[in-house]
């Protein structure tokens, strides 16, 4: 059987499920090796794929990378961790056939696919539609395929049955089209071209297709992630849509924040400093949080952690940074907020006497972010591979976040806090597992990571603004704070005059950070449950509940370091 290596219609495979919410498809994987593809409706419809291992419902999202057209060649990519391929239902089968794990830090692997039982009743992008005009056809009924991974051959092609009473008489000649009948495309069709084609048809059933589609479709599928749609099913033609209402502007035209273009430095005169200033933001009703929810509530970590491995480390440190720049105030500041300053960056007002509330923020939000970095690994109460898969994905996401990647050291300094807390540092079966199943990652952890934020810490180490997007200021901001920087006492005045040195260099080099952040994070569109889930506000109410998260800072955090010391001796007791 020949497959179509390109444009591969994966919305007519019997393991694809449509729009289907996180909840729904864990209520369908009932065994370990059960697999299905679902649209994820917090990534703007594109390919999840849900697998039930070890007992747990995972997630991983399929990234499509786009590429040019060419004759010959595919418009796009898909990839779960490195390998890229040129179909979702080819990178399907390559995992599946070949019983590869999905992802090397969680090691489950899909072996059963769980068949579509029903219609898909929407597409992703049927929801800007008016309602009554979401178009619904019956599917064929389907062999099912047997649960070895040998049979899984036999699903990729529909039976060639006659069609049902409820089946669309159009000739097999007429309209192009997706979804449950691959006997009408006689050619594959490129993914991205399918929407085109189906809008030619000015809202009728032609036994001939147009000869010439419009060179401007007239209706346009929107995408919440700004890329590209991975896919598109059969959408009912809506004459004359062309754009918003008079008065209304459309919200994907709008400039996100981290991308708005600052006031030019000759703009701009000195304005003595009124107050200080919070860069926090304030707290709003979370949608994964309720409004009094108490410290640690599992529901809220198991959704967390499916949400964390949906997301590869590159798209997590990316998350990260967009977190850090606006808590440190190096994008995203306000008029009025330069104006209370009196300086344009965060990064100077860390060096001012009215920088102390910022000060304050940013080394509460760095132990925040450390303490539940090695939650993520003390709240494994499962085998000792989860552990250890845990650690790998710190490791990964640390790498991730060094210079020359993604360059945010605050999020590197918070992840190495939680992997060298004593807490987790003293786990000696879950490292002694890392090094023996995940060497590549305890080998960058020991001689890349350890040595690099050693040297970070005493003042050394990369600072240049491109290589680095966000520096790293937690020892300046000690040091300012009158806190005794860590290290031998003999050390102690070098080390006092590379901080401040560091520091000075990193008020004057603000605007090039800013830059090198808002480079990074140029064309990003991030996951909004992501990026609620890494801010210091939510955080605090996660680990201490609503109530607790008000008490003062030092108390929370000797009674988290209690709970965390708790819950390293039950995983390993002490001999």
């Amino acid at each position: 059987m020949q497959v179509p290596q390109d444009g591969e219609d994966f919305v007519g495979q019997p393991w694809y499920h449509g729009p289907l919410s996180r909840q729904k498809a864990e209520d369908l994987l009932q065994q370990d090796g059960d697999f299905l593809v679902r649209a994820s409706k917090s990534r703007g419809g594109h390919p999840v794929i849900s697998c039930r291992w070890r007992g747990s419902a995972l997630h991983f999202e399929v990234l499509r990378v786009a590429l040019r057209p060419r004759p010959g060649r595919p418009t796009a990519l898909f990839q779960l961790e490195d390998e890229r391929f040129p179909s979702l239902p080819a990178l399907v089968r390559s995992y599946v056939i070949g019983q590869r794990p999905l992802s090397q830090a969680t090691g489950a692997v899909a072996s059963r696919p769980v068949p579509r039982q029903g219609l898909i009743r929407r597409s992703f992008s049927e929801d800007t539609l008016p309602d009554g005009l979401a178009r619904t056809e019956p599917l064929r009924d389907r062999k099912r395929s047997d649960s070895q991974p040998a049979g899984l051959e036999r699903m990729w092609r529909l039976p060639e049955d006659p069609p049902g009473p409820g089946a669309s008489t159009v000739p097999a000649s007429g309209l192009p089209r997706t979804g449950s009948d691959p006997v009408i495309l006689k050619t594959p069709v490129p993914l991205g071209s399918v929407a085109d084609s189906l809008r030619a048809s000015d809202g009728q059933l032609h036994a001939k297709a147009p000869t010439k589609p419009p060179r401007t479709p007239s209706l346009l599928l929107s995408d919440a992630s700004g890329r590209p749609p991975t896919y598109c099913e059969l959408v009912p033609r809506v004459l004359r849509v062309q754009g918003p209402p008079p008065g209304h502007s459309c919200p994907e035209s709008e400039v996100p924040w981290w991308e708005a273009e600052e006031e030019k430095e000759e703009d701009r005169c000195f304005a003595r400093p009124q107050a200080e200033v919070s860069f926090c933001l304030p707290d709003t009703p979370s949608c994964l949080l309720g409004s009094q929810n108490r410290p640690l509530e599992p529901e809220v970590l198991h959704t967390l952690r499916g949400l964390f491995l949906e997301h590869h480390p590159g798209s997590t440190a990316l998350h990260l940074l967009l977190v850090d720049c606006q808590a440190t105030g190096v994008l995203g500041v306000t008029k009025a907020q330069r104006g209370a300053m009196g300086v344009a960056s965060g990064l100077e007002l860390l060096t001012l006497p009215h920088g102390h509330r910022l000060r304050l923020e940013l080394l509460e939000r760095l132990e925040t972010l450390a303490l539940a970095g090695a939650l993520a690994v003390l709240g494994c109460a499962g085998p000792l591979e989860e552990r250890a898969a845990a650690l790998r994905g710190l490791v990964e996401l640390a790498v991730a976040l060094r210079p020359g990647a993604v360059g945010d050291l605050p999020g590197l300094a918070a992840v190495m806090g939680a992997l060298l807390m004593p807490q987790v540092s003293r786990l000696e079966r879950t490292w002694r597992h890392l090094r023996r199943s995940h060497t590549e990652a305890a080998l960058a952890f020991e001689q890349e990571l350890k040595p690099l934020m050693r040297s970070l810490n005493e003042g050394a180490g990369p600072s240049e603004p491109g290589e680095v997007a966000l520096p790293h200021v937690a020892p300046a901001a000690l040091l300012l704070e009158g806190e005794e920087l860590p290290g031998p006492l003999d050390e102690s005045c070098e080390r006092l005059l590379s901080t401040l040195h560091r520091a000075r260099q990193t008020a004057r080099d603000a605007p090039r950070f800013r830059e090198a952040a808002a480079r990074r994070l140029r064309g990003f569109r991030p996951n909004p449950e992501l990026t609620e889930a890494l801010t210091t506000g939510f955080l605090r109410r996660l680990l201490w509940g609503s109530r607790g998260a008000g008490a003062p800072w030092a108390t929370r955090l000797e009674k988290f370091q209690r709970v965390l010391s708790v819950l390293s001796q039950r995983l390993e007791p002490d001999p």
